[in-house]
């Protein structure tokens, strides 16, 4: 298992996950269903929803098997797959300079990334404070539709 932890800028409520080799549109992905989920899938790119609009903590695990189908202690859940074709994946705000980006090695292959929320009810009103973080797992899997597996509000 690889472990990363990450400070993202979540500009637009985003930050994604993308082949290095991607173009990395999620224009089209993000539809009423991806919102509520929060989580767009396209071609090579993952798009993470976040509940604030700033920097947000995440944790990147890089599996060689599916994590614990527990959901207790988070208070969202969601599943979607990843075509990862080159072998570098790309982390970023969906704003950041890609050049400049996180890049971790990745065997080429499909994975399954499950976004896990917590501390999402340590929000201030204005949102601009909080305790969230953003658990990001990936394993490989076959290709497989989106899935909340626990649904925050």
């Amino acid at each position: 298992m690889q472990t990363h932890q990450l400070t993202l800028f979540a500009d637009y409520h985003q930050f994604y996950l993308q082949d290095e080799a991607a173009s990395g549109d999620l224009s089209q992905a993000w539809n009423p269903e991806a919102v509520e989920r929060m989580l767009a899938v396209a071609d090579g790119v993952v798009g993470i929803g976040t509940l604030r609009n700033m920097d947000v903590a995440v944790t990147l695990e890089i599996l060689a098997e599916p994590p614990s189908a527990d959901t207790a202690g988070f208070d969202h859940v969601v599943e979607g797959s990843l075509d990862a074709r080159c072998g570098t994946l790309v982390v970023a705000g969906c704003t950041d300079y890609v050049p400049d980006a996180s890049r971790f090695a990745l065997a080429p292959g499909t994975y399954r990334v499950r976004l896990s929320i917590s501390g999402a009810d340590t929000l201030s009103e204005d949102g601009l404070d909080g305790a969230d973080h953003y658990l990001v797992q990936l394993w490989q899997a076959p290709l497989a539709e989106p899935v909340v597996l626990k649904q925050y509000r």
